[in-house]
């Protein structure tokens, strides 16, 4: 009776991890708050685009194209020391992570968006910091999430999709209309022709790095997406289409487990580091970097902050202990959100004190793989009241309001329970 009784937990374990993408809100606010962050970033320093990956750097295209060689990163500014070339890459940097952000085709601009992140950090790698190190992981992961399912353009017109073969339900042509919507979107197949003319060009040419796992998840994605489009135009409800879904859903839960893991390491090594340094050891790191101009966009709150001593030891023992014990408190939900909202705090709090905005926000999003469903939910449902109490004023039609706030409704996921992640 046990064996029997194990031998079902683990059918029903291996059921819910093959048919559902778990953490679709999570991941969702993963591909927004990173794209955001990028997105701002580029848009802040577009002044100073050519002094820091152009052609004005003070790290010399030559002298990249000597690093890069010896270290077989990728970076399309490598193609071409030009400056037109240089503002096509940027621009693509930028576009991609805008419509990333909004989930228009979001497994190509999760592709494109890698590409603009690897080719600007690789092309100067002096250049960035510990923020940009997180952005620089999570854009090669989130090309293998399901990032779209909600909150995105991509579940809107899945949505409109369903709802139209619903409605073509007991006519006898609702077997067509999955071809039909197909027909309809040729953006889809556009991008993966223009896509795969470059990925065939780079590749001959060798033009994407001398490290083989790049090359090879870029034809893995590319065939992929082919075979993906080929299979719902053609033959929607096969046994090759269910396959399909089981390997995006596989390939989709474990980049999230791998997103989770590497937080909680990011977290585990800087507070393991810290209790090693005799500043963090006697209460007085968070003095130093208060007093130094560099990380003092606010002087006068700064000063008021470093003058309190007692605040100065409770903020500093306070970050070392959160960072520290938030791994062990995975598997008790209740400790774990309290711990992630200080943890929320703390970079707002760096935000604000030391002037790290986009560090801040990546480590939010980061975060933001443990904020419980149930929260995200219902700040799903927030935004789209506000939005609809904000539009409601305009000239739209009532019935076109109510379609809209269909369209945005939360998707279930199926996966029904409480994870790491909910």
């Amino acid at each position: 009776m046990s064996t029997l009784s194990f031998d079902r937990k683990v059918a029903h374990a291996v059921q819910r991890i093959t048919s559902s993408a778990f953490g679709p809100y999570q991941s969702a606010v993963i591909r927004i708050g990173f794209s955001a962050t990028y997105l701002l970033f580029l848009l802040r320093e577009l002044p100073h685009r050519h002094e820091m990956y152009g052609p004005d750097a003070p790290w010399r295209w030559d002298m990249a194209q000597q690093l890069i060689s010896g270290n077989q990163s990728f970076t399309a500014l490598m193609w071409s020391d030009s400056a037109v070339w240089f503002e096509i890459v940027y621009a693509v940097a930028l576009l991609s992570a805008a419509l990333l952000m909004v989930g228009w085709h979001t497994r190509a601009m999760s592709v494109l968006f890698m590409a603009g992140v690897l080719s600007l950090q690789n092309r100067s790698i002096f250049m960035g910091d510990g923020g940009d190190n997180v952005i620089h992981l999570m854009a090669i992961y989130l090309v293998l999430t399901r990032c779209g399912r909600v909150w995105s353009l991509d579940a809107r017109r899945a949505a409109r999709a369903e709802e139209a073969e619903e409605a073509a339900r007991g006519t006898g042509v609702e077997a067509d209309v999955p071809r039909r919507s197909m027909r309809g979107d040729v953006v889809g197949p556009v991008l993966w022709v223009a896509l795969g003319v470059v990925l065939v060009a780079a590749s001959a040419t060798d033009g994407l790095g001398g490290t083989w796992w790049l090359p090879t998840l870029l034809w893995i994605l590319w065939i992929g997406e082919g075979a993906w489009w080929a299979v719902n135009r053609y033959a929607p409800r096969s046994q090759t289409r269910i396959l399909l879904d089981v390997i995006a859903n596989l390939a989709h839960n474990a980049t999230l487990v791998v997103i989770m893991a590497e937080v909680c390491l990011i977290y585990a090594t800087a507070g393991w580091y810290k209790i090693q340094g005799s500043r963090w050891q006697d209460g007085t790191a968070l003095y130093y970097p208060l007093k130094l101009d560099y990380f003092t966009p606010w002087p006068g709150l700064s000063d008021i902050l470093a003058s309190n001593g007692v605040m100065v030891m409770l903020i500093t023992y306070g970050t070392v202990i959160v960072q520290v014990a938030f791994p062990f408190t995975l598997f008790n939900r209740r400790v774990k959100n309290v711990l992630l909202v200080a943890m929320i705090c703390e970079h707002a709090g760096i935000a604000l004190l030391l002037g790290l905005p986009f560090f801040s926000m990546a480590m939010i999003a980061a975060d933001s793989v443990f904020l419980p469903t149930v929260f995200l939910v219902w700040l799903g449902g927030r935004v789209t009241l506000v939005r609809k109490l904000l539009f409601s004023r305009g000239n739209g039609l009532p019935e076109q309001r109510r379609a809209a706030d269909d369209e945005e409704a939360p998707q279930r996921s199926g996966d029904g329970g409480h994870t790491l992640v909910g």
